[in-house]
């Protein structure tokens, strides 16, 4: 089963990744491909697969890559290989764009796909970005901003809509939805298999 997070960049996604993950034992993450430079607190393999925008672009060309998007001028996708292995032993939850999510949603015929948008008010996305470890510029911040309507536009792709006001019930309200829809795909396999 697949997981997938969206939300505009600072609605709290990689918090709720790190945090569910840590909470369950059958979940996991798979890390995309990027041509966007390591930030100090990354880890190669964990946080990302890192590659120059040459080697990007030769996933793509070997259809190594499920779904990709150009997002403040980077590349970012998802590897078929990693996604494909992952999935079939257990759950795995991943950050993906909008753009992402229809088109994972498109092409993922085998494996569940589940889809929770993460909704932010603007201002409150403004201070978390304003207020990030890794200190964005300005013109990073007004780039993230700038995309703010058009995510928010695309919310009717989604299974499940919530708000991430509080962090401890958005992380509870999650692992249930999971709970649920893992319960809920075990059970039509089991009667598939009977």
């Amino acid at each position: 089963m697949l997981v997938i997070l969206s939300g505009v960049a600072g609605a709290g996604k990689d918090t709720i990744i790190k945090a569910i993950t840590k909470r369950m034992d059958n979940i996991c993450t798979v890390p995309s491909f990027t041509t966007r430079q390591q930030r100090a607190d990354d880890v190669p393999g964990v946080s990302y697969n890192f590659v120059s925008k040459e080697e990007f672009e030769k996933l793509i060309d070997n259809g190594d890559i499920y779904e990709y998007d150009i997002h403040h001028n980077h590349y970012y996708g998802s590897s078929k290989r990693l996604i494909n292995e992952k999935a079939s032993k257990s759950i795995v939850i991943k950050d993906i764009d909008v753009n992402g999510t229809e088109k994972l949603k498109e092409v993922l015929k085998d494996i569940k796909v589940v889809t929770i948008f993460l909704r932010v008010p603007k201002e409150e996305l403004q201070r978390r970005l304003e207020n990030r470890i890794d200190k964005l510029s300005h013109k990073e911040i007004m780039l993230r901003l700038n995309r703010f309507d058009y995510e928010e536009s695309k919310m009717d792709i989604y299974d499940y809509v919530l708000q991430n006001n509080n962090l401890e019930k958005a992380l509870e309200i999650i692992q249930k939805i999971i709970e649920q829809e893992y319960k809920e795909e075990q059970e039509i396999k089991s009667s598939k298999e009977s």
